[in-house]
């Protein structure tokens, strides 16, 4: 995989220029390997293993039931929360890790039906991601409510026909297939404009886009702890409630740890205020607590920063593939302002592709039917291997290593 001399030059310089947002030497990677598969799983912080010792060993092993005091593992959700909150434009006080994205999904679906009981319609985008439309069909059926799904173009005129009958909008950040940006903003003021809330689904979009929940507008949002957050597989999920909301918020999972007094064991639910509320029973603390010390790659970072970094490697990138005649593939919006950070390129044999790319090295992943994503985790990720992975794809193709029967054979996970 020799880089041309242009576009190693190329490479070289824009590396320069976003320096500031660099910090590799932060992540447990092999030196050879191109990882873009953040937008799936986060590569290993190097501070996690030490700070899961130390949980194991000292707050757990030695400490044991003490640490929920000494170590504040009861405060954790809230504590890890206001560090996401940091990268996700929210004040403290207004996101919580807790559960897993399908959980917080299904609360405030019923919440926000709760917050306008006389409107019973839902719009969401036919293209989101499978588990936001399973578990708002499901949640949907459970509280009466009607789902339409709307692709996000739409949504201004079908809400301009429904006005007061929708009760929420509900659409993800960024397209988990293709990596488009949607204008969540705009989505967010025309709905507040017919009285309804609107929710997004940051996974995608969570420490590598400027969301600026608070700015925007947005009444509520989920993501998970796993992509560009580096939590770990299986990481939980965080859930953020705007302020103002939080008193109304009536989660439909009413769990111990949300009640405004866990420890007087009372028979009742009566709902702690703030954030807190959200949260149901007891968390898994190494996870949450990994998740804690994977943020810490953060530190001094600003987001948009991160997002100039972000974006400077998927444009570079498409610009590589221009340059070795494969643009024409490109499934992402070009256009800095559509496009998240990722970029997808589409081929009839995209499994396979895919496949032949991790033989090379290079680590992205297949959605179908004929996507071949790569996630740019601008901390980790350099330019130079923006260029690498380009001409990777390009002899991939080229060299058609993707008929080999090898990486036909369709594995579990793709």
């Amino acid at each position: 995989m020799d880089v041309p001399d242009d576009l190693a030059r190329r490479a070289a310089d824009l590396d320069v220029e976003h320096a500031d947002a660099y910090r590799r030497e932060l992540f447990s990677l092999p030196a050879d390997l191109v990882y873009l598969d953040g937008n799936s799983l986060g590569a290993l912080p190097r501070a996690v293993p030490a700070a899961l010792a130390d949980v194991a060993e000292r707050q757990w092993g030695d400490r044991l039931i003490r640490s929920w005091n000494e170590s504040d593992w009861w405060g954790a959700p809230e504590r890890v929360g206001d560090r996401i909150g940091r990268l996700v434009g929210a004040a403290p006080g207004q996101v919580v890790v807790t559960d897993s994205t399908s959980v917080n999904l299904f609360k405030v679906f019923v919440a926000a039906a709760r917050m306008r009981p006389q409107r019973r319609v839902v719009l969401t985008d036919p293209d989101s991601f499978p588990t936001d439309l399973y578990v708002l069909d499901g949640a949907a059926r459970l509280a009466g409510l009607t789902v339409e799904r709307v692709p996000p173009a739409e949504v201004a005129t079908r809400l301009g026909q429904l006005g007061p009958d929708v009760a929420l909008v509900s659409y993800s950040s960024v397209d988990y297939r293709t990596g488009e940006l949607w204008d969540l903003p705009e989505l967010t003021r025309i709905a507040h404009e017919l009285g309804a809330l609107a929710c997004w689904d940051l996974c995608h979009s969570a420490g590598v886009v400027d969301v600026r929940l608070d700015d925007h507008g947005a009444d509520l949002a989920v993501g998970c702890g796993y992509k560009y957050l580096n939590g770990g597989p299986g990481a939980p999920a965080f859930v953020y409630v705007r302020s103002e909301h939080q008193a109304t918020f009536d989660s439909p999972i009413t769990g111990w740890h949300g009640h405004v007094r866990p420890f007087a064991m009372e028979g009742a639910f009566d709902p702690a205020g703030g954030i807190t509320r959200a949260r149901v029973g007891t968390g898994p603390m190494l996870s949450i607590l990994a998740l804690e010390a994977a943020l810490s790659a953060y530190d001094g970072l600003s987001v948009p920063a991160v997002r100039a970094r972000s974006l400077s490697l998927t444009r570079f990138f498409v610009e590589c593939l221009d340059a070795l005649g494969h643009g024409d593939s490109v499934a992402t919006p070009r256009d800095d302002g559509r496009r998240g950070s990722q970029v997808a390129v589409r081929h009839p044999e995209a499994y396979a592709v895919v496949q032949a790319l991790m033989a090379r090295g290079v680590i992205g992943d297949f959605r179908e039917p004929d996507l071949v994503r790569l996630g740019f985790a601008p901390l980790y990720v350099s330019h130079h291997d923006a260029a690498r992975a380009a001409v990777a794809v390009a002899e991939v193709v080229d060299g058609q290593e993707y008929e080999r029967e090898e990486f036909r054979a369709r594995a579990t996970v793709t």
